[in-house]
């Protein structure tokens, strides 16, 4: 699959809260780093993800394509995140990719956004998390 092709699957199925259409997207050692999780393996990322999530809804803004320099991408979107506690957060993100050699799956994640404005909802979240869900905290 080609490099659009794989952003745009992995943003519908972050907006379907689709935890294995996502994974299968992404290398079986692939590494997520964000702001408000740390840095950890995909499938535990987005199990925590996923749990502390109602709903998603992004809106791509741009894809920045850096083939020819490190197999990246990187896609700017603006993401409206519902908590598991009815919490709407809403902020703009990159979410930058390193692509394996062959180009058709996520290796690397890194997620960047200022956390600032939703720290707090996801502070109230974490203290009232879902029964079994471990997440880590702020």
């Amino acid at each position: 699959m080609d490099r659009m092709t794989l952003c745009e699957r992995y943003l519908a199925a972050l907006d379907a809260g689709d935890r294995s259409a996502v994974l299968a997207l992404f290398a079986p050692d692939a590494v997520v780093s964000s702001p408000l999780y740390g840095t950890r393996d995909a499938a535990s990322f987005y199990a925590a993800l996923f749990a502390d999530t109602t709903r998603s809804k992004t809106r791509l803004l741009a894809v920045f394509d850096a083939a020819t320099a490190g197999n990246a991408v990187a896609l700017h979107f603006e993401y409206d995140w519902t908590l598991h506690t009815g919490a709407l957060v809403s902020f703009e993100c990159v979410d930058v990719f390193r692509l394996t050699s062959d180009g058709r799956r996520f290796q690397s994640l890194t997620i960047i956004y200022d956390t600032a404005p939703i720290r707090t909802a996801f502070a109230e979240a974490s203290r009232r998390t879902p029964e079994g869900h471990t997440s880590i905290g702020p």
